[in-house]
């Protein structure tokens, strides 16, 4: 693996120095550069020797890295990695290593399943603004659906699930597919449904675009808000635009208060099955108690009748085989020219059944009638979800 420096991607600088293939693990080399995000960068690796199978490190993984002094995001994603192992519709992780650069300088890495496919952003921006075929969506929908319903079961709210956090790895099975899997938990949080004490957080996670309007208008973020956000997935893969269709001199407030009032949901596309129409009104409901569950979701039409490929898949490819321009997952930059790709650090709740859509509807108005028996997001919708207030340890 000697001598694979010209391969970074990224340029040169402070960050191909930190992360050369020097500052690799006892058993793993570091390589390219695949994308940055908030919580660290993440790094092609491969096995310094892939001819000794120890069983357990795949020939080629995926390493995010922080410096050790600013990896507790990243430990805390590696926490709950721990939580969430066995489900095939969520990335792998294969453990944790602290490494130091030639200049002494620690850090904590993370190893993870390797996507050749790179993300599903990616892929939908090669669509060109036209979208996927349905039946890719479908498959697509059905695994992402999958990997909700596990990590809701477990607990946890994923809290920032989108096209980038949505990566395509190789089929064990079907050559050239590839399956849809859910990663970056990074902000993702325990339910607190299922804590006696709850917990007031005055922060916002995620992503505007692809935030509930529970989660705007009061702060509310709990499984129901990842079932809003599937919603916009699924729009988005079917249409190849975003959600919400946003004008270039519309600010972040402005879409906040948008999405946060519930009068007005995200464009109903004509031109899509009456299935996908159907999948869609269900997640897309104002007030979270209707929403419907990640469970619910599954025996939706759309999705029920699809055959998953959720195997095992043994990685074939070594470093050498992989060309970089082609996999390269792509930053985070890339898929944030507009202001409302921003995302937001830190929190609080629940619900799930039917929508204020009509089966006739091709847009988004919701009828008076249907708003006055499942109004935006009001009082009584989250009462029962309100946090108490607890003093942080050590304070």
């Amino acid at each position: 693996m000697k001598g694979k420096a010209k391969h970074v991607v990224g340029g040169g600088g402070e960050d191909s120095m930190k992360y050369s293939n020097n500052n690799g693990g006892v058993a793993w080399s570091r390589g390219p550069l695949l994308g940055k995000g908030g919580f660290g960068s993440v790094y092609l690796a491969s096995l310094k020797n892939p001819k000794l199978r120890n069983g357990y490190y795949p020939p080629v993984m995926a390493v995010k890295s922080a410096e050790v002094s600013a990896s507790c995001s990243l430990q805390k994603e590696k926490e709950v990695f721990n939580c969430l192992n066995g489900c095939p519709f969520i990335i792998k992780c294969f453990g944790e290593e602290t490494t130091r650069d030639g200049g002494g300088e620690m850090f904590y890495n993370v190893l993870l399943e390797y996507a050749s496919g790179g993300t599903l952003a990616g892929l939908i921006k090669k669509s060109d603004g036209v979208g996927l075929p349905e039946l890719d969506v479908k498959r697509y929908t059905r695994s992402i659906l999958e990997g909700i319903n596990y990590i809701h079961s477990h607990g946890y709210v994923h809290c920032d699930l989108k096209p980038e956090n949505i990566l395509l790895v190789s089929s064990s099975t079907k050559a050239g597919e590839f399956v849809a899997k859910i990663g970056d938990f990074g902000l993702a949080k325990k339910s607190e449904k299922r804590n006696k004490k709850r917990k007031i957080d005055p922060y916002l996670r995620g992503t505007t675009l692809y935030m509930a309007p529970e989660t705007v208008a009061n702060h509310v973020q709990e499984p129901p808000c990842d079932i809003w956000a599937l919603g916009c997935v699924v729009l988005e893969m079917l249409t190849g635009k975003q959600a919400w269709d946003v004008k270039p001199d519309v600010t972040v407030d402005e879409l906040m208060r948008k999405i946060g009032d519930g009068y007005e949901l995200p464009k109903m596309p004509s031109e899509v099955s009456k299935d996908a129409k159907d999948f869609l009104k269900r997640c897309f409901v104002a007030n979270p108690m209707f929403r419907f569950t990640a469970e619910m979701l599954l025996d939706e039409p759309f999705v029920s009748g699809v055959d998953l490929d959720g195997g095992e898949f043994v990685e074939t490819l070594d470093a050498e085989s992989v060309e970089w321009k082609d996999t390269l997952c792509g930053t985070d930059d890339e898929f944030s020219g507009s202001s409302f790709y921003e995302e937001w650090s830190f929190t609080s709740d629940e619900g799930s059944c039917f929508s204020p859509w009509s089966d006739d509807e091709e847009g988004i108005t919701s009828s008076v009638d249907a708003m006055t028996h499942a109004p935006r997001v009001e009082e009584n919708a989250v009462q029962q979800y309100l946090p108490t207030c607890t003093i942080p340890a050590g304070a």
